[in-house]
């Protein structure tokens, strides 16, 4: 099976990739497949033969293609073989169930719409008017419930589509028949079919479906297409049908734009789960400590603002000075929200558990204010008479995806009753700021729909591919590096230059410096010239620890343009790469530029405590002391620069003052050098100790340490007899 999926990406092949394909077919029970592969054989020998005979066969590029085209639609074959009769998923379960039933029909093989096994149903839905709306609980309502599940099953577990799927499209897109919702997850069966067998037919109807201009459906079906064309990113230069429709539709006014929006929000999608790290480890537990002041000072009847662009509750800021670091963190979260990050994931996890998520299909089913499962509301003594309003707040809110907004809704009739009211309070404020926020963005914001519908669909389905009882079954897309813009796909379609520059921006603010340094090189490439291109490349070098490198590009940018940022950036590199010397000339050109600038002093300084020239690290660290009495790290090296020196009182006061916080293990290991050097060996014994105890560092760690200053510590005037006596005393007084 690693094999069968492996040979998905082989572009040539030759007698081995054939003998893998041999292996495959051996395990499966057709003899079709194994007739496909000796004719495939076949024809790849004739060719060899033809070439080594020296014939001249112009139509040999042509038949390799279409024999490479061949061979992968053989292996796509055999792998749907293998897993449906040996992976026991569900998937293939309900494929045999919808196999037997169209055995029923008497038509095994489906060669057009007639011979579906649904097709009564649907000539029946089709005859109806447009206008008819039925009872949930009705006949008509139930049978059509089924022929929209079977429609579904049918584009998803059909392998390879002909005239029967192409009618039945049509009949989707055409008939007029089918609401919007509806047509929603056909397009996603279609891209779900398309992950499981490949054929350019398939990609050809999502292309069409796009340019139907259907609005929540064309979303859905250029998403399906470019997770598909990445997906594929191997095969796509072999069909130049593909190829070729695609560069046309570059061409289309708004195409470049709207597949920018799908590539960025789905590279997004690997932001999510950091998100939902940062709000159950830092945020959570810190809101939970301030429960009883949250209790106390937010009245729950007021606190929302009375006036539309009203700014934060001033109460929030209250109760948060004590913890103005949650404050800030949720701001940041509200900005990456109104940006389309996914920060809800973690909180909707747990609502999965819903019957509704049992079925299949209702985890790419747009929300909709008529939806049955909003109909439960109506029948609930709180929310019942507010059940219109809180739906069409659902449907129009942009921040929430459909799959959990069904969560939510299939939520709230268990609540208490007082949670329940609230909500309703909520809804109706939401409407309210929804329409208006509505007016506004559809002038200044053409796309905006286009964001928030893309935005929400690929957040569902990436709750499918995490969450699922059914996730196991498929390859998770979002996982890896999600590098769309090395695809295929990604050149023919937009801008490269323009495209690549502002996604090596976000990569870049988004701390992913592998992806912003590939984009970065490439427009370095173009733009030699470019001081900025090359300081961000240095910075992405130094951020993945590639300091020759960062080194390399830093002094490219600071020949372009001098300054101070990128001479600090270059000594750091230099001291990082241990040249001491080299990174002290460098901070001070710096500090000749920016005298008055503290980090440069205390780099300044640093570099000559490595030197082992103390007293002018002395001179360093004293300035930054002056200009910034608060800073208690400062008294860190000055006290050793004092030790190391032999000026033991004055490092005495300083370790002294620094013990007003919280010390190191490495501050009460040179506390201990210290009072050893002053022949208070039980103090030190003691001091050491504590270094250990504290848990920082093991007992390894430690005599490790103990070796490297040894020499100082000889320099000071201990006797290095002593030091295997001490050493031994405290590993007996340790245990």
């Amino acid at each position: 099976m690693i094999f069968c999926h492996l040979f998905l990406y082989y572009i040539k092949f030759d007698g081995y990739c054939l003998d893998i394909l041999s292996d495959m077919i051996a395990s499966t029970t057709s003899g079709h497949l194994r007739d496909e592969y000796e004719d495939l054989v076949m024809t790849y020998r004739n060719m060899l033969s033809y070439t080594i005979e020296g014939i001249n066969d112009p139509e040999r590029n042509k038949v390799y293609l279409k024999l490479i085209q061949s061979i992968l639609e053989l292996s796509d074959k055999v792998r749907q073989d293998i897993l449906s009769h040996n992976s026991g998923w569900n998937t293939y379960w309900v494929k045999q169930q919808t196999e037997k039933e169209q055995k029923l029909t008497g038509k095994t093989i489906v060669e057009s719409v007639d011979d579906l096994m649904f097709k009564s149903e649907l000539d029946e839905w089709l005859k109806l008017t447009n206008e008819i709306n039925p009872d949930p609980e009705s006949e008509i309502s139930k049978k059509h419930k089924q022929l929209i599940k079977n429609i579904f099953n049918h584009l998803w577990l059909t392998d390879f589509y002909g005239e029967a799927e192409e009618s039945l499209i049509n009949i989707i897109l055409n008939s007029g028949k089918f609401r919007w919702y509806e047509s929603c997850i056909f397009t996603t069966a279609i891209t779900l079919s398309s992950f499981r067998s490949w054929q350019t037919e398939k990609l050809h109807y999502l292309i069409d479906i796009y340019e139907s201009g259907k609005e929540q459906v064309k979303e859905r079906a250029l998403s399906g297409l470019i997770l598909n064309l990445h997906y594929y990113n191997g095969r796509i230069l072999l069909y130049p049908e593909i190829s070729k429709r695609i560069s046309e539709l570059a061409g289309v006014p708004g195409f470049r734009e709207h597949c920018r929006i799908i590539v960025l929000q789905t590279i997004r999608s690997r932001e999510t789960e950091k998100l939902g790290r940062k709000l159950h480890d830092e945020i959570l537990p810190q809101v939970a400590k301030l429960k009883p002041r949250i209790e106390e000072k937010l009245d729950l009847d007021n606190i929302l603002p009375n006036e539309k662009n009203e700014g934060k509750n001033p109460d929030w800021s209250a109760m948060f000075n004590d913890s103005e670091e949650i404050f800030k963190t949720m701001e940041e979260l509200t900005k990456l929200q109104m940006e389309g990050a996914d920060v809800y994931m973690s909180a909707f996890a747990n609502l999965k558990h819903f019957d509704f998520f049992k079925d299949f299909q209702n985890w790419f089913v747009p929300f909709y204010p008529d939806h049955e499962v909003v109909d439960e509301i109506f029948r609930d003594e709180i929310l019942g008479p507010g059940t219109n309003e809180m739906a069409e707040a659902m449907y129009k809110t942009p921040f929430i995806c459909n799959s959990d907004k069904y969560s939510l809704i299939l939520n709230l009739k268990y609540l208490p009753s007082s949670q329940k009211s609230m909500m309703l309070k909520v809804f109706r404020m939401e409407l309210e700021g929804l329409e208006q926020l509505e007016d506004e963005e559809s002038v200044t914001d053409p796309t905006r729909k286009f964001r928030t519908n893309v935005t929400q669909y690929l957040q569902d389905i990436y709750r499918f591919f995490k969450l699922s009882p059914y996730r196991k079954e498929f390859e998770d897309i979002f996982t890896g590096k999600l590098d769309i813009y090395n695809s295929v796909f990604f050149r023919l379609t937009c801008n490269a230059a323009e495209a690549e520059a502002g996604l090596a921006d976000y990569f870049f603010s988004k701390d992913f410096y592998d992806d912003a340094l590939s984009l970065y090189i490439r427009q370095a490439a173009a733009k030699p010239d470019d001081a900025q291109l090359y300081e961000k490349i240095g910075y992405c070098c130094q951020e993945i620890g590639d300091n020759e490198e960062a080194l390399r590009y830093y002094r490219r940018a600071e020949l372009i343009d001098r300054k101070a940022w990128t001479i600090k950036k270059i000594a750091l590199c230099l001291r990082r790469l241990g040249r001491n010397d080299e990174a002290l000339e460098y901070y001070l050109q710096a500090a000749g530029m920016e005298p008055d600038n503290l980090h440069t002093a205390i780099m300044t300084a640093h570099c000559y405590l490595d030197l082992r020239e103390y007293e002018k690290a002395l001179n360093h660290y004293f300035r930054v002391e002056y200009n910034d009495p608060g800073n208690l790290k400062i008294l860190r090296p000055i006290a050793y620069c004092y030790f190391a020196l032999g000026k033991f009182d004055e490092s005495v006061k300083y370790y002294d003052r620094l013990s007003a916080g919280k010390l190191t293990a490495h501050d009460l290991i040179n506390m201990g050098h210290l009072a050893l050097c002053q022949g208070k060996k039980k103090e030190a014994v003691d001091l050491y100790k504590q270094s250990i105890i504290t848990g920082e560092i093991t007992k390894d760690k430690f005599m490790s340490i103990f070796a490297e200053d040894r020499n100082l510590l000889i320099s000071l005037g201990v006797s290095s007899d002593d030091l295997p006596i001490l050493l031994d005393y405290l590993l007996f007084a340790i245990g």
